[in-house]
């Protein structure tokens, strides 16, 4: 008796059609777009992106209806419904192409994850429907199928233009660093010595020391603490630039978009990374290492703000005091570090 739920003849055009998007999920992921001719229209884009990936919706939807319950689609409907859904999968990959890069690299990326999230959500779909018996509508069927919707949903919230997609990255960029900075806190409120209240420092070691912070870890956490504060007042003085200065007219200015975009992408691991370290047993050479890190990070950012299009006479104020910031907290932690070595 043969495994395959649906039969020979019906899976072998939905065996190829997975196969073909497949292919096609790998050439936009990996693929370079076309070169603008200096005609490119960003408004008639993005309403040939919308129709392309309502196409694509409403194809998937037919595809999951039609194996949703028996009877089996025939094998010349099963091509039907292969051949149309493949059109609409390819019709999304050309209109994904035809938008350049000097149009931004962080709207183009934004664009090409989002087109690959539909392309390989209607490979999922494909993919359950050849592994699943056709008795009724199956869970992971509805589930992919939704999937599928919620992706081409998306691309309503998808930003117009390079500055609003540097916007959502630095958006991004600010809840994850807001995540760290409270995580450290609420330790900080919770990790508390059992000890402190009944007896006094210089009596030695006590319970069990690795499970909370002495009084010189505490006095450590400061200006480490201090650094991420500086970290998320750059992230958010940053958005509040590029709301008001940021430009998408010329390519010199859409690249120091991308490269403020690019640049505060490494503030959150390299928060992390000093965050992990001051967890009790406190790793007094990882947290040197990590502030010298995050500070050497951080007036990297300010310095390419401040040589960028969004920096202006009002941006330069905030940008020099957390450049004395970030330098004050370095200087803090590495003197408390000596003086505990």
């Amino acid at each position: 008796m043969s495994s395959d739920p649906c039969g020979e003849n019906v899976s072998l055009p939905l065996r190829n059609l997975l196969n073909s998007i497949r292919c096609v999920a790998d050439r936009v992921r990996d693929g370079e777009s076309n070169a603008s001719d200096g005609a490119f229209d960003l408004s008639n884009f993005r309403d040939a992106l919308n129709q392309a990936v309502k196409a694509v919706s409403h194809e998937a939807t037919k595809l999951s209806l039609a194996f949703s319950k028996p009877p089996l689609p025939s094998p010349q409907d099963v091509e039907t419904f292969s051949e149309s859904t493949m059109k609409s999968v390819l019709s999304l990959s050309t209109v994904y192409y035809w938008l350049p890069k000097d149009q931004g690299v962080s709207l183009r990326r934004q664009v090409r994850d989002a087109t690959v999230e539909v392309l390989e959500g209607v490979g999922q779909l494909v993919e359950v429907i050849l592994s699943s018996p056709l008795q009724s509508l199956s869970q992971d069927q509805l589930t992919s199928t939704g999937s599928v919707w919620s992706a081409c949903d998306h691309f309503a919230q998808l930003p117009q233009d390079n500055k609003a997609a540097v916007l959502m990255v630095l958006s991004d960029q600010i809840g994850v660093v807001k995540d760290a900075i409270e995580e450290v806190e609420q330790a900080l409120s919770e990790a508390e010595d059992p000890f402190s209240d009944v007896l006094d420092n210089d009596q030695g070691p006590r319970g069990n020391q690795d499970t909370y912070w002495s009084e010189q870890d505490r006095l450590l956490i400061g200006p480490c603490r201090g650094l991420m504060m500086a970290a998320a007042a750059c992230l958010k003085k940053l958005t509040s630039a590029v709301k008001a200065n940021g430009d998408v007219t010329t390519a010199q200015n859409l690249a120091q978009l991308d490269d403020l975009a690019d640049i505060t992408k490494e503030i959150s691991p390299g928060l992390d990374d000093l965050a992990l370290c001051l967890y009790p047993p406190m790793d007094y050479s990882g947290v040197e290492n990590n502030v010298s890190k995050l500070a050497a990070l951080l007036k990297k950012v300010l310095e390419i703000i401040r040589s960028s299009h969004v920096c202006g006479e009002s941006q330069l104020t905030w940008v020099q005091f957390l450049e004395g910031a970030v330098d004050h907290n370095l200087q803090k932690a590495q003197d408390l570090i000596q003086q505990d070595s």
